[in-house]
């Protein structure tokens, strides 16, 4: 039995009372009086109604060490990132690893592995599959439908997932960024109901006018709570909160909580913001949480305050998981499995030949990364030309993007990036959305290589090199554990990812410090002016997310779904 005051969402009531749990369950709420500010506050947990547990770098029982300890006791997640690593291999393991620790996952069956037919994935979930994973009873949804063209122009493949998602009577999960008018309303009556990929107001507005709901979306690089958050009040049953992509670091930090705070420190309605936490998410995709009702699962929240929410204890089926920023949920060990190919790279790899056009200055398209958008913009500028190839120009802060293929050895593809700010070395990594190939930017093509050779010897992971300096030091490779220790003389780090290239199940909290690390060491030793840089990096190769990005095919156009040329020729 649990006395406190007592959160009811659905009439809006706080009181003073007593909760009665039995074999995990509510069996009886009683009343005892009018609220009392003295004593603690007991809330329905947060959801988070669309992210990718892949991500955050962890599997998924490290994964719920960190969430509960901020009040989270459910994920809406899309295993996507691993299928397009493994297929269905790999939405399955995620599933198991899931039924290990007290936990509310609930995974969709990814609609677009691999995304687009203009990169190299490692493995490909067909409309049988689909028919497959949506007859699990832990696939609760169809997962985001990023191929909104194909929506829009019908496309056979598309339109048959999307009539077993129906047939199965399960949600099914949208992706259209900038997705406006007539195009949108059309996506819409094709079944779609959510959309987490509004960047601007007046996107989520037309939107939501239209009847979708809207996911307001806070992770570690696509930030758009301060563009959508005026929606709450005016379209309170249509909005959900949601991180999409979270590394480590900012896990270990917040969650779902930290936008309920924000929100409320806004002046929004504190009903109306706990509705988005943790009742819409629960109706909407129907499931198996408690929203402290009698009869209902356990799964509740306790706070000391309703101003700042710090979690005195999160409960799961009654079991106390997290308590005072101590989680309860055990250190597991996970099998490694992985699909990584490719052999190491030479410098020339990289090399990038001008094409003889008759101009003495060649043009090229350039990639700009946004700070805190998924989106990027492409740019025209005038190459940087020695010994008749194009260089980064790091002056002009426009380096060298490249993606490696790392399901077979092709050469790779280059472009060039601007915004990253790296003033000497490059970063790397096997997470790259969605094929996730490797993916790396740098001021030199010794550095690129290096840093894509750590990643190929480890078979996934985050590496950073310092490259060419006044020093010109050799590099040395240090080991996962030394890297905890590392200082800004060492000239080369990695975090290794085991698990499909994607993740770990070392330790959540240490993976956490190290990745801080890693991501201080790309900002203050090699001069990154990216809040997230290596978050950003691994959307680089999201064909989905317009304007320009680079497969392992080539440098694309979001907008008209072709191929682009790097040096333009007039």
């Amino acid at each position: 039995m649990l006395t406190a005051n007592l959160l009811n969402l659905f009439d809006h009531t706080i009181f003073y009372g007593t909760l009665t749990i039995e074999n995990g369950r509510i069996t009886r709420i009683t009343p005892l009086g009018p609220e009392r500010p003295d004593v603690p506050y007991v809330l329905p947990g947060f959801v988070d109604a669309h992210v990718h547990i892949e991500s955050s770098l962890l599997t998924p029982p490290q994964f719920a060490r960190l969430a509960v300890l901020h009040g989270t006791v459910a994920t809406v997640s899309d295993p996507h990132e691993i299928g397009n690593v493994l297929g269905v291999e790999g939405v399955k393991y995620m599933i198991n690893e899931a039924k290990r620790v007290p936990f509310k996952f609930m995974f969709g069956a990814p609609s677009c592995v691999p995304a687009t037919t203009f990169e190299t994935a490692g493995a490909t979930i067909n409309v049988k599959e689909v028919r497959q994973l949506l007859g699990l009873k832990e696939i609760g949804y169809l997962a985001e439908m990023m191929n909104f063209p194909g929506v829009l122009q019908e496309d056979s493949d598309v339109m048959a997932k999307i009539a077993l998602a129906k047939a199965f009577n399960k949600p099914i999960d949208g992706h259209a960024p900038g997705l406006m008018g007539e195009a949108a309303q059309n996506y819409i009556d094709a079944g779609i109901t959510t959309d987490h990929e509004c960047f601007t107001y007046e996107e989520g507005l037309d939107k939501a006018q239209r009847g979708m709901n809207i996911l307001i979306r806070e992770g570690s690089a696509a930030r758009n709570f301060d563009a959508l958050i005026p929606l709450i009040d005016e379209f309170p049953s249509q909005i959900m909160f949601c991180s999409d992509d979270k590394h480590p670091d900012t896990l270990a930090t917040g969650h779902i909580n930290q936008l309920v705070m924000r929100a409320l420190a806004k002046g929004y309605s504190l009903w109306n913001v706990l509705r988005a936490a943790c009742l819409n998410p629960v109706l909407h995709y129907r499931l198996p949480v408690g929203l402290l009702r009698e009869g209902d699962p356990a799964d509740y929240v306790v706070v000391k305050n309703l101003k700042d929410f710090r979690v005195q204890q999160t409960f799961i089926n009654g079991e106390l998981v997290a308590e005072n920023g101590q989680t309860h949920i055990p250190d597991l060990r996970s099998e490694h499995i992985n699909h990584f190919n490719c052999t190491p790279k030479t410098p020339t790899d990289f090399a990038v030949q001008v094409v003889e056009t008759g101009s003495e200055t060649p043009m090229i398209r350039v990639i700009e990364a946004l700070n805190g958008q998924l989106i990027t913009n492409e740019l025209q500028l005038e190459a940087s030309v020695e010994d008749n190839q194009i260089v980064p120009d790091v002056a002009r802060d426009v380096l060298k993007l490249v993606v490696v293929n790392r399901y077979q050895d092709v050469p790779p593809a280059v472009g060039f990036i601007k915004n990253f700010g790296l003033k000497h070395g490059a970063i790397a990594s096997s997470v790259g959305h969605d094929s996730h190939n490797i993916t790396a930017v740098g001021c030199d093509d010794e550095s690129i290589c290096q840093a894509v050779n750590l990643i190929i010897e480890a078979k996934g992971g985050l590496s950073a090199v310092v490259g060419k300096t006044s020093s010109e030091q050799p590099n040395d490779v240090m080991s996962r554990r030394e890297f905890l220790h590392i200082t800004t003389t060492s000239e080369t780090q990695l975090l290794s990812l085991p698990v499909a290239g994607l993740m770990t199940d070392d330790d959540g909290f240490e993976v956490a410090g190290e990745y801080a690390a890693l991501d201080a060491f790309a900002k203050q030793e090699l001069g990154s002016t990216l809040s997230a840089p290596y978050m950003t990096l691994s959307f680089m190769a999201l064909l989905v997310i317009p304007n320009l990005k680079l497969s392992d095919k080539g440098l694309f156009d979001g907008q008209t779904f072709t191929f682009s040329s790097l040096q333009i020729v007039k």
